[in-house]
């Protein structure tokens, strides 16, 4: 007989929702890959769990929720330390833990990286949309409702049996710093810009704006000398894909960004680092670095 666990929101956090791997196989119809930021995170935490790595999990953005427990289970945090507390005592993270009912999940400060996953094993009834229980990017609360988590919201999760804990090793535990480089390949348009403006893009620090979201992260700084080659028609653009406007402002896509855009296709992160990106908030400083396939 299947047992229960319930999750009550007792208050929602800053930007709170349901996530997994994201809806694959879309992007031509205009629909987003969508999906948690930090998608090796969100795997290794439902791996803690004993659930498939592909599951939902909840994505946890700088201002954690509070959680009531109803039932017992077991969870799984990975990814940004936002200080999580169980009951007002902090806990481990990278590691399977039994919480019981009417146990109080709770975050504070953010300690490194921006993004936590919280995994609970078990299945998740969650109706998902396109294959994924991602939160939409558009149209949420039409399409995929139960995943931005609101405020006195129940979560319920279903599960067999309970698995022997398990844990990652610190040194195996990915290492979040406010200073990241972050590797890139030539984009489409990459061989139609000038030396001077690739030499300004690999040899300066970028910030992170406070202009950015899971659609893009805007960088702080326009590129000297840009200018666009040629008028570019409006083409595919992927996570990952940075773009430069017209004025000379990289753009980082996410998870949520567009499926084509008209903007040059300077160059595309490598998919391992996106995961750092992930974790990168506001006033953080990175710098590419261009590698071969």
């Amino acid at each position: 007989m299947a047992e229960k666990i319930r999750l009550h929101f007792v208050k929602p956090g800053l930007q709170t929702t349901i996530q997994d791997q994201g809806r694959v196989g879309y992007q031509g119809m205009g629909v987003p890959v969508n999906g948690a930021m930090d998608k090796a995170s969100a795997r290794t935490a439902n791996y803690l769990v004993g659930n498939d790595e592909n599951g939902p999990v909840l994505e946890i953005t700088l201002l954690g929720p509070g959680i009531r427990i109803e039932g017992e289970g077991q969870i799984a945090i990975t990814g940004g330390n936002l200080s999580p507390k169980v009951n007002g005592e902090s806990v481990d993270m990278y590691e399977t833990l039994d919480v019981e009912d009417g146990d109080m999940i709770s975050f504070g400060r953010p300690v490194t990286g921006c993004r936590s996953y919280l995994a609970v094993r078990g299945d998740w009834q969650v109706t998902p949309w396109l294959g994924s229980c991602s939160a939409s990017a558009t149209k949420a609360s039409e399409l995929t409702p139960q995943s931005v988590i609101q405020k006195e919201q129940v979560l319920e999760i279903e599960y067999e049996e309970l698995i022997p804990p398990l844990a990652i090793d610190e040194e195996e535990q990915p290492e979040l710093t406010a200073l990241n480089i972050i590797r890139v390949l030539p984009g489409p348009e990459f061989s139609l810009i000038s030396n001077l403006t690739i030499g300004d893009f690999f040899s300066r620090d970028f910030k992170v704006s406070n202009d950015s979201n899971r659609m893009g992260y805007k960088l702080e700084g326009k590129l000297a000398h840009f200018e666009s080659a040629r008028e570019v028609i409006s083409s595919g653009v992927i996570p990952g894909t940075i773009q430069v406007t017209n004025a000379g402002q990289p753009i980082v896509l996410m998870a949520d960004a567009q499926s084509s855009g008209g903007y040059t296709r300077l160059v595309n992160v490598v998919t391992e680092d996106l995961d750092k990106l992930a974790q990168m908030k506001p006033g953080d400083v990175l710098r590419f670095r261009l590698v071969s396939l």
